[in-house]
């Protein structure tokens, strides 16, 4: 499977543009996954469920399924945090893995980028961003520069980075 990330500073707009991709990327015939990175506590379940109480109660894993979707739930009990590679090997094939997040990580990632945001690029120091969607004009920028609100455009790089066959839309 390939894998991409998209990186930025907190507000440069990651999840509008994955969920801008998406679309694109589907209609070209590709497979996505998305993983998402949180930097904060946060769960899926809701105390009272019977799911939580499976995990209040000491389960390791929790594997609720139901006609349309299933989540499985780990717990890292005494346990650090998944790596990317590990959270990747838990994933169904698929054409493409979208990585929100794990700015840090050695992959290839685009970053998005603006300059309102106060922010320095993280391609200053990082040799793993392979471009930058933004907005904004970026003088002396060594790699490529997409346009942020085409996600056409940046479909199509990705699609010619990762070497991905467009299928037929399914």
């Amino acid at each position: 499977m390939k894998i991409l990330g998209i990186a930025g500073w907190s507000g440069s707009g990651k999840t509008a543009l994955i969920t801008r991709l998406l679309p694109a990327l589907r209609a070209r015939g590709l497979r996505v996954s998305t993983i998402k990175h949180a930097h904060h506590h946060f769960d899926i379940d809701k105390p009272g469920k019977d799911s939580y109480q499976h995990r209040a109660a000491g389960a390791y894993e929790v594997l609720i399924s139901s006609a349309k979707r299933w989540a499985l739930m780990h717990e890292h009990i005494d346990e650090p945090e998944a790596g990317l590679d590990d959270l990747v090997a838990r994933l169904a094939p698929v054409d493409l893995v979208l990585v929100e997040g794990f700015k840090a990580g050695n992959h290839d990632k685009i970053e998005v980028f603006r300059h309102k945001n106060g922010t320095s690029l993280l391609a200053e120091s990082d040799a793993a961003v392979i471009a930058v969607a933004s907005q904004d004009t970026l003088p002396g920028f060594d790699r490529p520069v997409l346009p942020l609100d085409d996600a056409a455009a940046i479909a199509d790089f990705i699609i010619k980075h990762c070497d991905l066959t467009a299928g037929e839309k399914p």
